[in-house]
């Protein structure tokens, strides 16, 4: 494998640099956002630390990390969550060991450390036993999986795309006389939230805490991408979802349906909505969230239904 010189330079960026950077990269994740830190850090206790990733002197990625310590990090704790990401050019396999030798280098696994890295390459034996290579000690092989859409293509291709009955469910939708409502500075947040704390706890549902939605959805909606999009039918609330939106990215976070919500198919059009308006605001990818065939088989379906490209990502690691 070509040798490559690696550097991480934290915290050398400004924000507005560090988001320019940030939209610049192609399938962008929300754990890597600003806002994400911003809103998670203060619940967990944590500080977030930002690094420009240099490949033989030339900018080629980011990475963001959530980390704590005392007694000068005699104890230390940290998280690298779905990253790093790399701007167009870079990314091979020889630019991803060259950073995790380099991490692994500044952050070793030793005693009194703590490390949790979940990164964003793809599942495979050759992925795995590159990380290993570049002491990372595998702890979960199954790798988060998610389904990303592709929003570049005109409304009708999407439309082509999706799935048949996932397309007859819109059409459905588009009939029922449903209204349809987004709220991009997650001013509603309150009536979301009730709303899906009660779906999980009749549902009995994983999924994020009422706590950390509200952390996310405030850090997002200071600047307009904490969309709270609602279904209404004879002017009650009968659907909702919550799309976050990050870079040149969006992740569908969360939702939540009552039964006249279901019988109507509105999380369809919901979604359907959202896309349009994405692709209005500039958006070209949205994360579907993650899936797995254990606990939601139903859900995966209905996400498999837009037409996405599913990615199964290469374990959790120390």
């Amino acid at each position: 494998m070509t040798q490559c010189d690696c550097k991480i330079k934290w915290n050398i960026l400004s924000l507005p640099e560090w988001e320019e950077r940030f939209s610049a990269i192609p399938y962008s994740t929300l754990c890597q956002s600003y806002e994400y830190a911003q809103a998670i850090c203060p619940i967990q206790h944590q500080k977030a630390r930002w690094g420009l990733i240099e490949i033989n002197g030339k900018e080629a990625g980011l990475v963001q990390i959530l980390e704590a310590g005392i007694l000068g990090n005699l104890l230390h704790g940290l998280h690298l969550d779905r990253g790093p990401l790399w701007f167009d050019g870079f990314g091979s396999a020889v630019h991803i060991k060259a950073f995790f030798d380099r991490f692994n280098r500044e952050f070793p696994n030793r005693f009194g450390r703590r490390r949790r890295i979940i990164p964003e390459v793809l599942h495979g034996a050759a992925a795995i036993s590159m990380l290993k290579g570049s002491n990372l000690t595998l702890v979960n092989d199954h790798g988060y999986e998610t389904i990303w859409l592709d929003l570049r293509p005109d409304a009708a291709e999407l439309r082509e795309n999706l799935d048949k009955k996932w397309r007859n469910a819109l059409s459905k939708a588009e009939k029922a006389g449903l209204e349809i409502s987004c709220d991009e500075a997650g001013q509603g947040a309150a009536a979301f939230l009730m709303g899906y704390s009660a779906d999980r706890a009749a549902k009995g549902y994983d999924g994020p805490s009422v706590k950390l939605s509200a952390a996310l959805i405030k850090a997002f909606g200071a600047k307009n991408r904490a969309w709270i999009c609602t279904a209404r039918l004879d002017k009650r609330d009968i659907a909702a979802i919550l799309v976050l939106c990050h870079g040149s990215s969006a992740t569908y976070q969360i939702g939540w349906s009552s039964e006249e919500g279901r019988n109507t198919s509105a999380h369809n059009l919901l979604l359907w909505h959202v896309i349009q308006r994405l692709k209005q605001n500039g958006y070209r990818y949205l994360d579907l969230g993650g899936v797995n065939d254990e606990s939601a088989k139903g859900v995966k379906k209905f996400k498999e239904g837009l037409g996405g490209h599913a990615r199964r990502y290469a374990g959790q690691y120390i």
